[in-house]
């Protein structure tokens, strides 16, 4: 797989992600294509999808693994879905150095 789930942007990244909830453990890594073409960083986290608590749960997993605080981490797309569109602010050569050690 040669694409990357990521692609810049004027901020920073826009990160696919494919999320699943109520693993047993927290992680971040790896990848996985829905299509030729469309990978997704995988993510795993322990809280269920209820009132947003998953969301939240990826948001605070992506900040500390890339090291940008939460509020520069966000779901622009997907809030409701396993495949998210994330946002992260920050300088894009560093945050994708960052994201490579993990995929």
């Amino acid at each position: 797989m040669q694409e990357r789930p990521w692609t810049r942007t004027k901020t920073g990244l826009r990160l696919m992600v494919r999320l699943t909830p109520r693993a047993g453990e927290e992680a971040l890594g790896g990848l996985r294509e829905i299509e030729p073409g469309q990978p997704l960083l995988l993510a795993r986290v322990t809280a269920a999808p209820v009132e947003g608590a998953a969301n939240a749960a990826l948001i605070k997993l992506v900040a500390k693994a890339l090291g940008v605080p939460k509020s520069a981490v966000s779901v622009e797309a997907g809030a409701t879905s396993r495949i998210k569109a994330l946002e992260i602010d920050g300088d894009p050569p560093l945050l994708e150095s960052r994201l490579e050690r993990l995929v």
